[in-house]
């Protein structure tokens, strides 16, 4: 039996939203409670007056009235589908501002972060929406920080693309709070064996071939992708992976030939050169968005592996860009 400190996850539903990423969602925290014998994870559903709320295939769920979500929730996902670029209620943005503001963790799954976004509460953070509503949000301000990915955890904000998208983060987010072995026993409960990493392009040259790793090296991998901006300490990967530091460290060296930290740092180092290509977040803010509390810090460790500052990485990029565009005659 795991025992902990129960965390109580609200999920707001917007009318028409689809049932399957909906209950993807849902789903995994009810299973980890049944499967550790302990109630883990309490789930509060919510929508904008309260009552039962039909998704798009007409299932339904009651609900209570989003005014009551407080302060205490843990975390709060909006869950969306229909056209959720259309205005929306100004009771549900105040909302969701609010609680920004009393520290409440917020998600959005499928269309739910297009919300977040419209609410203002999307600066700095990477995230991620479903393949339809993509291009027009970006297209709405192109200081988005979007992603597409299967999901993105990025501190205190969590998004993944909708359909069946939720189980894998799910089991992100239980093999971050109660180690990989619920996690798994979670995702084999629901017959889902192939879980999907979080974010398949752009990868280190050995991620491709991760199968090949022990099963404790590719949790803890994993963990690093999704903890880039609050980067976990050795003894919690080697926790939440289900191993012993020192049994972790030599299959690292086996498989990497360096240090678990130091595999760690390529990750979050890759993050911070894309995001310093490819947005115009402050060198600071690329800092704080993978994990560099010291602007200075994180400009002599970005030197040291690209040989150059941030600010001349963008240039670099930006030169790069302009020498491959090619200008009608």
């Amino acid at each position: 039996m795991i025992t902990g400190s129960k965390k109580t996850v609200g999920f707001v539903l917007i009318g028409g939203f689809a049932l399957m990423p909906a209950t993807s969602a849902i789903e995994p925290l009810r299973a980890a409670n049944l499967l550790s014998g302990s109630e883990l994870y309490r789930t509060r559903l919510f929508s904008a007056e309260g009552g039962w709320i039909a998704s798009s295939c007409g299932g339904a769920f009651e609900t209570e009235p989003f005014a009551n979500a407080a302060s205490n929730l843990d975390l709060l996902f909006v869950v969306a589908g229909g056209d959720p670029l259309k205005p929306a209620g100004s009771a549900l943005i105040s909302r969701l501002r609010a609680l920004n503001v009393r520290g409440v963790p917020l998600g959005g799954i499928s269309g739910g972060a297009v919300y977040l976004a419209k609410a203002g509460v999307m600066e700095n953070r990477r995230f991620t929406v479903h393949w339809e509503y993509f291009e027009e949000l970006q297209a709405l301000n192109d200081r988005f920080l979007m992603e597409r990915r299967l999901f993105v955890i990025d501190r205190d904000r969590y998004s993944c693309a909708g359909g069946v998208a939720p189980l894998d983060m799910m089991h992100a987010i239980i093999r971050s709070d109660h180690g990989t072995e619920l996690a798994q026993a979670v995702s084999d409960w629901f017959i889902h064996t192939g879980i999907r990493r979080a974010e398949d392009p752009q990868r280190l040259e050995f991620a491709d071939s991760r199968q090949a790793f022990h099963a404790s090296v590719r949790a803890a991998v994993e963990l690093m992708e999704t903890h880039i901006a609050d980067p976990l300490s050795l003894e919690q990967i080697a926790m939440l992976s289900g191993s012993g530091v020192r049994q972790l460290q030599r299959r690292f060296d086996d498989q990497f030939g360096c240090p678990i930290m130091q595999v760690y740092m390529q990750l979050r180092l890759k993050k911070a050169d894309e995001l310093v290509r490819k947005t115009r977040l402050s060198v600071m803010e690329v800092a704080l968005a993978t994990g560099f509390t010291n602007q200075s810090h994180f400009g002599q460790v970005f030197r040291t592996n690209y040989g150059m500052t941030p600010r001349d990485r963008r240039k670099q990029a930006a030169s790069e860009f302009i020498s491959e565009v090619k200008l009608p005659a």
